[in-house]
């Protein structure tokens, strides 16, 4: 079979997908081949027809993996063998003929603004360096709505408190400047003068470890999860959330939708319309509460 590392490295290098995406694929990949060589002897990419993708969607379904995550794995399956057409690996695309299973339209689960300003507001964060730096996280991607790996890779460089402005790298590599709020500007201050005292050499990333070391993904969502679980009782407390929270609320309060699509970095409308089904069945809910006839 064709190294796929030549096919990561053009996902990566020639697409500009992101880590998360090239490991997910990478992943997929294999359990694929794994799946052909449990049924074809001396299994290889050339000979792959649609019936034996079929057969994995089917086996996929059958051992309880959701929609979303096989609609994920025939993607990464579709993307390859594109790839392998234009290298002239293959003539014809086996997933050609593959339906993908439907997904039901799942609507962002949020935190509610009053939950979100009893966190800000209240008395949950310490005075010491981590509870500054939680405080500066949870404020962050609640005021700017940008994901979990864009705030992790911001520099100094990127941020400017006086115009109250951060750069983000987004997928693919994109960059956008997102706006925040003055009260967020005074939470970064805070945590920034905190930050150069203890840890003066510390590097060029702005959110560190307690040991002075550059924050990484799991210790964010940590942080995360822990301050959202002593103000709401979503299931799922995780940055994204708070990057559905924000989107919500900014809709919620009268934004253009086009407005939201940029600062939340989407390539297209499509991927930032499902704000206005949440704000819609919000809606509904209060009428039905509210209305005497409902």
């Amino acid at each position: 079979m064709l190294n796929t590392e030549l096919f990561l490295n053009y996902l990566k290098y020639e697409k500009r997908y992101s880590q998360n995406t090239l490991t997910a694929y990478e992943n997929d990949l294999d359990q694929f081949v794994l799946f052909g060589k449990k049924l074809v002897e001396d299994f290889c990419v050339e000979e792959v027809d649609y019936h034996l993708i079929r057969q994995w969607i089917v086996s996929l379904m059958d051992n309880g993996i959701s929609a979303k995550s096989v609609n994920r794995k025939v993607s990464a399956l579709k993307t390859f063998f594109k790839f392998l057409m234009r290298e002239g690996v293959i003539e014809k695309n086996p997933t050609d003929k593959i339906a993908i299973p439907k997904m039901g339209k799942k609507l962002p689960v949020f935190v509610q603004e009053k939950e979100m300003n009893r966190l800000l507001d209240g008395r949950f964060f310490t005075k010491d360096f981590e509870g500054k730096r939680d405080k500066a996280v949870v404020s962050l991607f609640y005021g700017t709505g940008i994901r979990l790996s864009e705030l992790v890779g911001i520099r100094f460089s990127d941020l400017n408190l006086n115009e109250k402005m951060v750069k983000v790298n987004g997928k693919r590599d994109k960059q956008r400047l997102v706006p925040f709020p003055l009260e967020i500007s005074k939470v970064l201050s805070d945590y920034i003068e905190l930050r150069n005292e203890l840890f003066p050499d510390s590097g060029n990333f702005l959110f560190l470890t307690g040991n002075g070391d550059p924050a990484y993904n799991k210790l964010i969502y940590r942080i995360v999860k822990r301050q959202l679980s002593l103000v709401t009782t979503v299931d799922k407390k995780s940055p994204h959330i708070l990057r559905h929270s924000y989107a919500t609320h900014l809709l919620n309060r009268g934004a253009d939708l086009n407005a939201i699509k940029e600062l939340l970095g989407h390539a297209n409308l499509a991927a930032t319309q499902i704000y206005t089904h949440t704000t819609f069945e919000q809606l509904k809910k209060v009428y039905k509460q509210a209305h005497p006839r409902a």
